[in-house]
């Protein structure tokens, strides 16, 4: 097991945990749900929630004795996700891409070991995968998620390896070698496909968005069901993917 910085601050660090456990439930937790999820005693959990009731992040329902997220947790993400040139030049390219395709079409984001979707276009198909803003998806089993790992440092390789290939659907890639062999594969042709890899009935394709100096810290995603997105459909998608994702690399000042 990896020693945590002394200076890191292990409370911090436990607050910051309860706050991403609650972030993935649907509705109100209790301290027993807190603790299970946490893996920590109870006693510990309910010192982390009563302090994030203090800081005003989280609300204490008086009746049911239940804990969720307040509506200041969004106050974090503000300045985040508030319009400047950048976004607004992305969030054109996904409904130029939507307008074109009728599919709903999604911006994410690298961060750490996960892919996070930051900005979407929805398109016109009534029958179409629908996930959201702030939802997190692995990098080994996504479209998305191979495109931003295969321009990473090869240090960014190895440490989701280290952290375990699990499976999630039929054709996930669980050998690390050959999730090496695939990434170098998506570097060279500049996209990703996910065939029934994340979901056993749903395929997707992305690529590349380039930034200064050469940088990939994001990439377009076109998902949908399996029954509508075959290869044939893949590669026409991929293909006006490709073409605005230029032009978008391009005004962001990345050239592939």
């Amino acid at each position: 097991m990896t020693e945590m910085d002394t200076n890191i601050s292990a409370t911090a660090v436990k607050a910051l945990a309860v706050l991403d456990f609650m972030g993935e439930q649907h509705g109100p937790i209790t301290v027993q749900e807190a603790a299970q999820g946490l893996s920590v005693d109870r006693a510990t959990a309910y010192r982390m929630l009563l302090t994030l009731v203090h800081a005003g992040y989280v609300m204490r329902d008086n009746v049911t004795k239940n804990y969720r997220l307040s509506f200041k947790v969004l106050s974090l993400s503000r300045n985040l996700m508030s319009e400047d040139e950048r976004s607004v030049k992305i969030v054109a390219c996904l409904r130029k891409i939507s307008d074109l395709t009728g599919e709903t079409v999604h911006y994410s984001a690298l961060e750490r070991d996960a892919a996070v979707l930051v900005f979407r276009a929805k398109g016109s198909q009534r029958v179409a995968v629908d996930f959201q803003i702030g939802d997190r998806s692995a990098l080994h089993c996504t479209s998305i998620g191979k495109v931003l790992l295969a321009y990473q440092d090869i240090r960014a390789t190895e440490a989701i390896i280290a952290g375990g290939l699990w499976k999630v659907a039929p054709r996930t890639i669980t050998d690390p070698d050959e999730l090496r062999r695939e990434l170098a594969r998506v570097r060279a042709q500049g996209y990703a496909y996910d065939d029934l890899e994340f979901a056993p009935d749903m395929r997707c394709v992305a690529v590349p968005v380039f930034e200064s100096g050469g940088n990939v810290p994001g990439g377009i995603a076109i998902s949908g069901p399996s029954s509508r997105f075959d290869h044939d459909k893949l590669e026409v998608l991929r293909d006006i993917a490709l073409r605005e994702a230029a032009t978008l690399s391009k005004s962001l000042g990345g050239i592939r």
